[in-house]
């Protein structure tokens, strides 16, 4: 399909790249200073006129499309008429507000700050997200485990203009370890399996916060966030206090279509935030973030990385906490933006396909590798509804389909297929 469709490089093409070309250059390319929130919003509104523009020429040259046979063809892309970009958005100047409460009161235990922490990050990155949304509110859905083990509040919009599907979850749990997962902590982390007994019955206890952003605009990527402690007790001795405790998480950005300097700014503000705590962080994330989110069957990452990290113990746990502190906030900065960038570019058939299966590719990494979704549907009395909520609404898997060497389309599984610095 898209040898035929991409055959078309006449003028209107050729002014497309112009104004896109254009675009491109309003975006900053440096790292964002401690008191920026990132994109110039009065940017996003120019830019997302000019990419406007230069999107409709796109869709016109390069789709060819046929004259919509249905109410649903006809209705694709309307959605980008009128939207625009909030003169602010919430949230995004982290480090120059007041710190809350718990972020500083170090007499309370880790894992009750860590829940303060995450609760507070939800409602933070929801109000963000919302800002951008005009016809919908998150429905937040407060669930308890069945054992009375703990509970958690997911957070998900569905069929809006500009998010076809998000969540900001929520889950503060406790639990007995099973076989399984003692196995698999062991056999990735050999300093884990040293410290863990064989025959020893653990219990864990857990507070994280875990987002999957899924807009509807083809042009706008889909990003994930996880960031948790885990801590772990022997099952004979829980007063004793955890024999293990460790930070996990990190960020990564899913587009369906490169835009370069969008990925340069979100590495760029991810970078920021781990400067900040050690200069050894980011190259460090960054290289774990590639390695493992991978779909090692298709030979190519799931998007174009971030940063990730587990069993983080290699600090203060104060230290650590300040570090998901800052690094948890700068999503905001790092990916609220963009959206608000790329939500009212128009689009077509032909973007729209490309976009469900690149989804395809993403929901085969979360079932296939994705620990925290095993992990999740190992545990007894596990919310498989908020578990499977990263999963897009909608996907696609085509056969064989391989784009046009040198398409739009190609350009992206160029840049899943290699490795890139995309920050200084």
């Amino acid at each position: 399909m898209f040898s035929r469709l991409h055959r078309s490089k006449n003028h209107g093409t050729r002014i497309a790249r112009t104004l896109i070309s254009r675009c491109y250059s309003t975006v900053p390319s440096k790292a964002p200073s401690p008191t920026s929130s990132g994109y110039s919003l009065i940017g996003c509104i120019g830019a997302a006129a000019a990419t406007g523009a230069a999107g409709l020429y796109l869709g016109a040259q390069l789709s060819e499309r046929k004259q919509p046979q249905t109410p649903d063809d006809a209705a694709l892309g309307s959605e980008v008429n009128g939207l625009q970009a909030p003169a602010s958005i919430p949230n995004t100047d982290y480090e120059n507000e007041p710190k809350p409460g718990y972020y500083t009161e170090d007499d309370k235990p880790m894992h009750e700050r860590m829940e303060c922490f995450v609760l507070d990050l939800q409602d933070r990155l929801v109000t963000a997200l919302e800002s951008l949304e005009p016809s919908k509110k998150f429905l937040r859905d407060r669930w308890q485990r069945e054992d009375g083990k703990g509970y958690g509040i997911s957070c998900v919009l569905q069929d809006g203009v500009v998010y076809e599907k998000a969540g900001v979850n929520v889950s503060v749990i406790e639990g007995t370890l099973t076989a399984g997962q003692l196995k698999s902590m062991r056999d990735r982390n050999p300093q884990t399996a040293q410290k863990l007994d064989v025959g020893e019955e653990y219990d864990f206890r857990v507070a994280g916060v875990s987002v999957v952003v899924h807009p509807r605009n083809p042009y706008a990527p889909t990003a994930h966030k996880n960031y948790r402690r885990f801590e772990l007790y022997r099952k004979s001795d829980k007063a004793a206090g955890p024999v293990m405790a460790w930070f996990g998480g990190g960020a990564d950005l899913t587009p369906a279509y490169l835009f370069e300097d969008d990925v340069k700014y979100f590495h760029q503000t991810l970078k920021h935030a781990c400067d900040a705590h050690d200069t050894a962080y980011y190259p460090r994330f960054k290289a774990w973030c590639d390695r493992y989110f991978t779909n090692i069957h298709r030979n190519e990452t799931r998007g174009v990385g971030g940063i990730f990290f587990d069993d983080l113990e290699d600090k203060a746990p104060e230290q650590l906490f300040r570090f998901a502190y800052d690094s948890g906030n700068s999503f905001i900065r790092a990916y609220v933006p963009i959206v608000a960038r790329r939500m009212a570019m128009p689009y077509s058939v032909r973007e729209r396909n490309w976009q469900l299966l690149r989804r395809g590719h993403y929901a085969e990494f979360n079932l296939v590798y994705d620990r925290g979704t095993k992990f999740g549907l190992m545990t007894p009395g596990a919310r498989i509804e908020s578990i499977l909520m990263s999963l897009p609404l909608t996907a696609r898997w085509e056969y064989m389909n391989k784009p046009d060497p040198g398409s739009p389309e190609d350009k992206l599984l160029q840049a899943v297929r290699t490795t890139t610095e995309w920050a200084k």
